[in-house]
C-alpha cells in the first residue's frame, strides 16, 4: 500500500492565511492534519464587483464569510430604502454573524471593492473547534472581536464633538490594520468619505472638515483615500477625548 502523500504544510498554511480562517488556525497554532481539515470546510465563493450585495435583509444563513481581499460595509436599511452604514469589515474579520441567532441576516453586506470571499458553514466550524481546545479559544476571541466593535461603534456615536468620533474612528481602523498584519500608520481607506460620514453619523462636510483639521494639525496626511498617520500618540489622546493641541510650526506636514 502506498504512503499517503505528505501534507503541504506551507500550502496550506498560504491558503487558510488567505481565507476565512487566517485569525483562527495561525494563531491557534494547530497541526498539518487539522489544518487540513479546517481548510476543507472553506467554499470558495465568486468573486464579488463593487457595490455587489454579499447578503441582503432576510436572507436565511448558517455560514459566516470572510474577505480573503477587498473590504466590506454592512448596512441597514429604513422603511424608505436609505442605507445607514453599521460597520465595516477588512480582510480576515468574521463577516454575517448577525444571522446567527435567528438565522436571518438583519443587515446587508455591500463589497467596497473588487472582493474574493470564502464562506465556512459556522456549525461544522464550531464542531472542529469543540475538538481543538486553541480554536475554540480563538473562535471566542475573534467572536469577542467582533462584538467590542459593535460596542466601539455606540460609542462613536455617543461622542458629542464630531473631531472625537474622526480621530476614534481612525485610530480604530488603524489598530485592525496591525492586527490584521497590514501598516497601521499609511494605508488606504477601503470606504468613501460618504460612507465615513454615514457610520459617524456626520455631514459628509463635517467630515471633510474632521480631516482637514487632523491634517492641519499634523496628525494625519491625506492625498485622496491614502492616509498616513504622523502622530500616531496624539491621534489616541484625541481619540479618548483630549483636546487638539497647537502643533509646532516645524512639526506640520501637509499631504
Amino acid at each position: 500500500m502506498a504512503d499517503p502523500a505528505p501534507v503541504d504544510l506551507a500550502s496550506l498554511r498560504r491558503s487558510c492565511g488567505h481565507c476565512s480562517l487566517r485569525q483562527l488556525c495561525l494563531p491557534a497554532g494547530i497541526g498539518a492534519e487539522d489544518l487540513a481539515r479546517l481548510d476543507s470546510l472553506v467554499r470558495r465563493r465568486r468573486p464579488l464587483k463593487r457595490d455587489e450585495r454579499l447578503f441582503h435583509i432576510g436572507d436565511a444563513s448558517s455560514s459566516v464569510y470572510v474577505a480573503r481581499n477587498g473590504a466590506f460595509k454592512t448596512v441597514s436599511l429604513s422603511e424608505g430604502g436609505d442605507e445607514r452604514v453599521i460597520g465595516f469589515h477588512l480582510p480576515g474579520e468574521l463577516i454575517g454573524l448577525d444571522a446567527l441567532v435567528g438565522g436571518d441576516h438583519r443587515c446587508e453586506a455591500v463589497a467596497l471593492d473588487g472582493s474574493d470571499v470564502c464562506e465556512v458553514p459556522f456549525d461544522e466550524l464550531t464542531d472542529v473547534a469543540a475538538q481543538l481546545p486553541g480554536l475554540q479559544r480563538q473562535l471566542m476571541r475573534v467572536i469577542g472581536q467582533s462584538i467590542l466593535l459593535d460596542q466601539e461603534h455606540v460609542e462613536m456615536l455617543s461622542r458629542r464633538h464630531a473631531n472625537e468620533r474622526i480621530a476614534l474612528f481612525l485610530h480604530g481602523l488603524a489598530e485592525r490594520l496591525q492586527h490584521i498584519g497590514q501598516s497601521p500608520r499609511q494605508f488606504r481607506l477601503a470606504m468613501s468619505r460618504e460612507d465615513i460620514a454615514s457610520y459617524l453619523g456626520l455631514a459628509i462636510e463635517t467630515v471633510s472638515r474632521g480631516f482637514t483639521r487632523l491634517q492641519d494639525d499634523g496628525v494625519i496626511a491625506v492625498a485622496g483615500r491614502q492616509v498616513e498617520v504622523l502622530d500616531p500618540a496624539e491621534l489616541a489622546r484625541l481619540a479618548h477625548g483630549g483636546e487638539p493641541q497647537q502643533p509646532q510650526p516645524e512639526q506640520r506636514r501637509r499631504a
